[in-house]
């Protein structure tokens, strides 16, 4: 049954006309709001997934749920439906369990804080926000078991609870909670500061409200929603035909030897509503690569992709949801059925962006993005010090962003355009390693008339003897390029000995030993390239040689005779380039690198991994 929400007051809003300043002043004032909840949270939070690289998700909500201001969509409103208790003037509710709200986070490590904010007896709006904790448990260090077959091995489970009730804070269960953990110190402060953010964004809306009235302040966020609504209404028909379109695309393996695993969706309009329909994608996995998907969160990345390639001026929130159908298989690895294991789900939810552009870009080339959005490479370091002191580093890595129609795709950064790196120091001053190399990957982006962006070579000295985790993909089916543009280099890990000795190591691995003085070259994928490489001006190809992007060999698959210095030969190139567009045929919309069955034969040889076998499953009935 539905959430009861306790109101003393129950008379409604009134709605009333908005003049565009004050509307300007509101939604700026939100926006805001949404930066300090941010700022809050890193001055508070002490892990390094959230106080270094902000691995956390703020979001502001009207009176009925609705985003307004955030990232990810809001999970309130489903959250309500299925709540079975009530909502109270000085609760607030903790979760972390995907399946208790739809997957409206997506796997246990997330922690969500959600406050109703009353004034006056009514609320008025709902401020949450939710942070990736390095531990909560389980059977590995970090809590992501690339291993696991259900979630009951992934770490404590936290169902919709309140954390405060009528302003009184339910202590015991916080001890109950952080026992399970291996970090408690980082988690109890994480979640202080997850509480912290969401108290400082309802006094910022009580303040809004109190200033203009409420009235006002709950008509403005009706009209902020509204006018999303008009503008996505607008990009759905210009951008989306009635005629259906696919795409697919595969993570590379499930970490147990078996892959690839389609992910295939497929998109049309009916009248003025898009629908997103991911028939014949692949069954869930028994590992934990499962991304349980959430609708309202697949319409908010929808909304976002639309927003950002073709309107980036929007204020994205909730108000265009009735626009967009959002269809996944029950059973699929899009939609697992409990108790299914969802640690790994990252890069499943990497793969949506690169399906999304590939979906979007089909009617309109020109603003198609390449692949590159791919994953979100994650290092495991755990141990003891030489003084006997427990330590585990979790630690996100970038790869290379795709080639866009406006330009290269920025070298090593992050899927999130919020996240930052952890700065070596601070690695190097609270963990035993040394940061012996950070530069970009040369050559690993995409040849294109824009270049796809490059990967990262990190190359981490361990001090002392502990175990490692590494969770990446796209190492074995490469990111895709477009409109003319090769696909970008795939990731690679290499273990470099303290004996001299070294060995390619997989992309999805539990728990390797590593002794002091060890070596891990942990190397990501490129961005997919777009548009034709022999029409990118040889003097930039020359001057990233300088600068340590493409190497003289790499040049050549622009067409580029240069040495060593970037020094072009200007009529070895004029030539080159003739040759090369001789022999090719006619540029493809995309080009995905050798098919499957070929990558197969050449896994070992080129990666130096033996191939993922092809997954099987129980029954097929889920991907019909």
């Amino acid at each position: 049954m539905p959430a009861q929400i306790i109101e003393s007051n129950t008379t409604p809003f009134k709605k009333v006309d908005i003049d565009p300043v004050t509307l300007d002043i509101i939604e700026n004032a939100l926006r805001n709001a949404r930066v300090e909840m941010d700022a809050t949270l890193v001055r508070t939070a002490m892990s390094p997934g959230i106080r270094e690289q902000g691995d956390a998700f703020p979001l502001i909500a009207d009176h009925t749920g609705k985003m307004i201001v955030g990232q990810f969509g809001s999970y309130i409103g489903p959250f309500l439906e299925g709540f079975d208790g009530t909502v109270e003037d000085g609760d607030m509710i903790f979760l972390s369990d995907p399946y208790s709200v739809a997957g409206a986070i997506s796997h246990s490590n997330d922690w969500l804080v959600l406050l109703p904010v009353f004034k006056d007896g009514r609320v008025i709006a709902y401020t949450s926000m939710f942070g990736h904790q390095s531990d909560i448990g389980g059977k590995v260090v970090g809590s992501m078991p690339i291993n696991a077959h259900s979630i009951f091995e992934e770490g404590v489970r936290i169902p919709p609870v309140k954390i405060w009730k009528k302003g009184e804070y339910n202590e015991d269960l916080i001890k109950l909670v952080m026992h399970q953990t291996r970090k408690p110190d980082w988690c109890q402060a994480d979640l202080n500061a997850l509480i912290a953010s969401c108290r400082v964004a309802s006094r910022r809306v009580v303040e809004m409200a109190e200033r203009f009235g409420d009235d006002v302040y709950v008509s403005a966020t009706q009209e902020l929603l509204a006018r999303n609504h008009r503008a996505m209404k607008a990009l759905i028909g210009q951008a989306i035909g009635e005629e259906p379109v696919s795409f697919e695309d595969y993570l590379c393996d499930d970490g147990m030897g078996s892959g690839p695993y389609k992910i295939k969706c497929t998109m049309w309009r009916e009248g003025d509503k898009v629908i997103l329909d991911f028939a014949g994608t692949d069954p869930q996995s028994q590992a934990s690569i499962n991304f349980l998907l959430n609708e309202s969160m697949f319409k908010m990345f929808f909304g976002i992709y639309m927003i950002m390639v073709f309107d980036p001026q929007i204020l994205f929130n909730d108000g265009f949801y009735d626009l967009i159908d959002v269809r996944i298989p029950e059973g699929s690895l899009l939609k697992p059925q409990f108790p299914a294991a969802l640690s790994g789900r990252t890069h499943a939810l990497g793969r949506i962006f690169d399906i999304l552009g590939g979906l979007l870009g089909q009617k309109t080339p020109e603003f198609l993005n390449a692949a590159g959005f791919s994953s979100s490479p994650h290092l495991f370091y755990s141990g003891n010090d030489k003084k006997g002191d427990w330590f585990q580093l979790f630690q996100i890595g970038f790869g290379g962003i795709p080639g866009r129609p406006m330009g290269d795709g920025p070298d090593g950064h992050s899927l999130w355009p919020g996240f930052t790196n952890v700065p070596n120091e601070f690695l190097e001053r609270y963990f035993p390693l040394l940061i012996e190399r950070y530069e970009t990957k040369a050559d690993s982006g995409g040849a294109g008339l824009h270049r796809g962006g490059n990967g990262i070579h990190m190359t981490y000295r361990f001090l002392a003897a502990g175990t490692i985790s590494i969770h990446d993909d796209r190492w074995f089916v490469p990111p895709w390029g477009v409109n003319g543009g090769e696909p970008g280099k795939r990731a690679r890990k290499i273990l470099e000995k303290a004996d001299g000795t070294s060995v390619i190591v997989g992309n999805k691995i539990e728990e390797v030993a590593v002794e002091e003085g060890d070596q891990l070259h942990f190397i990501t994928w490129g961005g997919g390239g777009w548009g034709d490489p022999l029409e990118r001006d040889p003097a930039l190809v020359g001057k990233e040689i300088t600068q340590g992007l493409v190497t003289p060999d790499g040049a050549k698959e622009y067409g580029v005779i240069a040495d060593a210095n970037g020094v072009v030969d200007a009529a070895a190139t004029e030539a080159l380039r003739a040759e090369m567009a001789a022999k090719r045929g006619p540029l493809p919309l995309f080009d995905y690198g050798p098919g499957i069955e070929t990558l197969r034969e050449n896994c070992e040889a080129e990666t130096g991994l033996k191939p993922p076998v092809q997954p099987v499953w129980p029954t097929l009935e889920a991907a019909e």
